[in-house]
C-alpha cells in the first residue's frame, strides 16, 4: 500500500504519545520523540524529495548509501576485481611491505584463455641473479655528460606533494627512500621539513606554480631554485608540464588547508588560496621550454634534469622533440604519466576521460625520441597503476628505464584505499592534515614497510627476470612479453606494437610508411610553437 511509506513516521508518534502517560522510564518518550521531529522535519523540508515521501526511512538509504564502499570493499567485492586497484593487488604490497609471505597455493586466478592476459616466456636455462638493487645512470651520457649524474633504482616513489599526504606520510616515504636506495619525488608541493629531515635522495618537481621557487607574483625565482636546487639532497629536477590523472588542469589548495607549514614549504601565505596555474608562465613555446630546463640544470650545479608530462596532442610532443633537434639541447629523461594514475582528487570526466593511457604515451614517447635519434642521450621513466614486478618488467620492457609508483608506496604505509583523500578524513593518517588522524601514521614502522616493499618487490623482479635468462631489467624488450588476442591466438608485444628504427622521422621518405600518428602529426610539429602548422 502507498501509505505505507508513512508507516515509520506513524510509528513514532503513535508511540510517543502512547508513552507519555508512563513514568517508569524517559528513553522510550525521549526516542520516539525525537523521531517524531526527524519525522516532522522531513515532511517541512524542501531540499530532497525523498525524505518528504518516506519520513525517517529515507535516512536509513542515506545510511547505507554513505557505507556503501566499505561494505563492497569488505564484503562484496572480488579478489581481482580492480576499483582502482584489487584486493589482490593491495594484498600483496601489504605482504611484502611486512615482510610476510607473498606466495599462493593451488595456481593463479587469472583466466590464462582471457583476452589481455599477460605473460613473460621464461628460459630453459635461467640465469642466476642475486637479488639486489638495480640501478640506471641518468646524466652519464658521453655526449652530454653532467657534473652531477645520478645512479637511481628502477622503482621510486612517485610525486606526492606535503599537503596532499601528511607530514608522517613524508617522513616514512623519505626515511624508507634513504633506507633503500632510492629516490623519492617530492610533487608539486616542493621541499618541506619533513622532506629533509631523514635525507632520503630527493627528485624535486616543480610545477606552474613554482612552489619553493617563486617570486611575490608567483614567477620564477632563480635565488629560490638555487637555495633548494643546490642542497645535496636534491639529486635531479623535474619539471612538471602535466599530471596523468587531470592534465591540462590547473589547482587549486583552499586557503583554510594553507597551514603554516605547507606556506613555508610553497613560499606562499598561509591562510590563503594556493593556486596552481594550468600552465607554465616561465616559457610559452617549446624553444622556450628547453632553454628554460637548460637554465634550471645550470642553476642546479649540473644536476640531471628532465620533465614530466602525461601526453595529449602528439604535435605538442612532436614540437618539444624538434626544438631539441634546433637547439642541441636535451633533457636527461622524460617520465611518461599514463591516465591511469592516482590524484588526491580531480573531477571524474579529467579523470575517466582526458589524458593517454601508460602504454600508448609510452610508446609514443619512447619511439619519437628513437625515430628521432636522441633515445640514447634520454631516459625514460614511467608512472601509472604499477605495483608489482611484472607491472615493472613489462613497462621496462615497452620502452621505460625505470618505474614510479605513488599508490603502492600509500599501501605500503597502510593505505586501505577508502578513496576519501580529499575529504581530510583519511582513516589511516596518510592523505590527511589532521593532527590526530595522521598521530595515527606511526612513521618508524611505516618506514621500515616502506623499505621493505622496495626491497622486496626488487627481489621479485629479479626473479622474474632469471626466469627469462636476463640479469638486468635494462635487458627487457617487447619480445619477451606476450598477450593474448583471443582463445585461440596470442602475439609478442614486439608484433603487436609499433616501434620505430633510430632516425627513421629524419628522414621524409619514410613518413608514409610510419604508423599514422607519425606520418600525420611530424610533418605538422614545429619548435617555435605548441600550435600545429596550418
Amino acid at each position: 500500500m502507498p501509505l505505507l511509506r508513512y508507516a515509520a513516521f506513524a510509528a513514532a508518534v503513535a508511540t510517543f504519545l502512547l508513552s507519555l502517560p508512563l513514568s517508569d522510564g524517559y528513553w522510550l518518550p525521549i526516542l520516539s520523540g525525537f523521531l517524531t521531529a526527524v519525522g516532522v522535519g522531513d515532511l517541512l523540508q524542501t531540499r530532497r524529495a525523498l525524505r518528504r515521501n518516506y519520513p525517517i526511512l529515507a535516512h536509513f538509504r542515506f545510511f547505507f548509501e554513505s557505507i556503501r564502499p566499505e561494505i563492497r570493499q569488505y564484503f562484496l567485492e572480488g579478489d581481482r576485481e580492480a576499483a582502482p586497484f584489487s584486493r589482490n593487488q593491495r594484498s600483496i604490497v601489504y605482504q611484502r611491505a611486512k615482510v610476510e609471505t607473498d606466495k599462493r597455493p593451488f595456481g593463479t586466478q587469472l583466466d590464462v584463455y582471457e583476452a589481455g592476459y599477460e605473460w613473460i616466456n621464461h628460459s630453459i636455462q635461467p640465469a642466476k641473479v642475486q637479488p639486489h638493487d638495480f640501478r640506471i645512470e641518468i646524466g652519464n651520457h658521453p655526449d652530454c655528460p653532467r657534473a652531477q649524474p645520478y645512479s637511481a633504482s628502477v622503482f621510486n616513489v612517485s610525486a606526492m606533494s606535503f599537503g596532499a599526504l601528511s607530514a608522517n606520510a613524508i617522513l616514512a616515504l623519505n626515511g624508507g627512500a634513504r633506507a633503500g636506495g632510492f629516490m623519492h619525488d617530492t610533487g608539486e608541493g616542493s621541499i618541506s621539513a619533513h622532506h629533509r629531515q631523514n635525507g632520503g635522495d630527493l627528485v624535486w618537481e616543480i610545477g606552474s606554480g613554482y612552489f619553493g621557487c617563486r617570486d611575490a607574483d608567483g614567477g620564477f625565482s632563480e635565488e629560490r631554485f638555487v637555495a633548494n636546487a643546490r642542497t645535496p639532497q636534491v639529486k635531479m629536477i623535474e619539471l612538471k608540464l602535466s599530471q596523468g590523472a587531470k592534465p591540462g588542469h590547473g589547482g587549486v589548495l583552499p586557503g583554510a588547508k594553507v597551514t603554516t607549514e605547507i606556506a613555508a614549504a610553497r613560499h606562499v601565505t598561509p591562510g590563503v588560496d594556493c593556486i596552481s596555474p594550468s600552465n607554465h608562465s616561465a616559457f610559452s613555446t617549446p624553444l622556450e621550454m628547453l632553454a628554460f630546463i637548460e637554465r634550471l640544470r645550470n642553476l642546479s650545479g649540473g644536476k640531471p634534469t628532465g620533465f614530466k608530462l602525461a601526453i595529449g596532442h602528439p604535435w605538442e610532443f612532436f614540437g618539444i622533440v624538434k626544438a631539441m633537434l634546433a637547439t642541441g639541447i636535451t633533457p636527461d629523461f622524460i617520465v611518461v604519466d599514463g591516465s591511469e594514475g592516482g590524484t588526491g582528487a580531480a573531477p571524474v570526466e579529467f579523470t575517466d576521460h582526458v589524458g593517454t593511457p601508460l602504454q600508448e604515451a609510452l610508446l609514443l614517447v619512447h619511439n619519437t625520441l628513437v625515430g628521432a635519434g636522441l633515445r640514447e642521450r634520454i631516459k625514460i621513466g614511467a608512472s601509472g597503476k604499477i605495483i608489482t614486478a611484472f607491472d615493472i618488467a613489462r613497462t621496462i620492457a615497452l620502452g621505460a628505464d625505470w618505474c614510479n609508483s605513488a599508490r603502492g608506496f600509500m599501501f605500503a604505509l597502510g593505505c586501505i584505499q577508502s578513496q576519501s583523500c580529499h575529504t581530510d578524513h583519511c582513516p589511516t593518517g596518510v592523505a590527511t592534515q589532521d593532527p590526530l588522524r595522521q598521530r595515527a601514521l606511526v612513521v618508524p614502522d611505516k618506514t621500515s614497510r616502506v623499505a621493505h616493499f622496495h626491497q622486496n618487490t626488487l627481489k621479485a623482479l629479479a626473479e622474474l627476470i632469471a626466469a627469462a635468462g636476463l640479469t638486468h631489467p635494462s635487458q627487457l624488450k617487447p619480445h619477451h612479453i606476450v598477450r593474448r588476442i583471443s582463445p585461440n591466438q596470442v602475439k609478442l608485444a614486439s608484433a603487436l606494437l609499433p616501434y620505430l628504427e633510430p632516425g627513421e622521422l629524419l628522414d621524409p621518405s619514410q613518413l608514409s610508411r610510419l604508423p599514422p600518428v607519425f606520418g600525420l602529426y611530424w610533418p605538422m610539429a614545429q619548435a617555435e610553437s605548441f600550435h600545429p602548422l596550418a
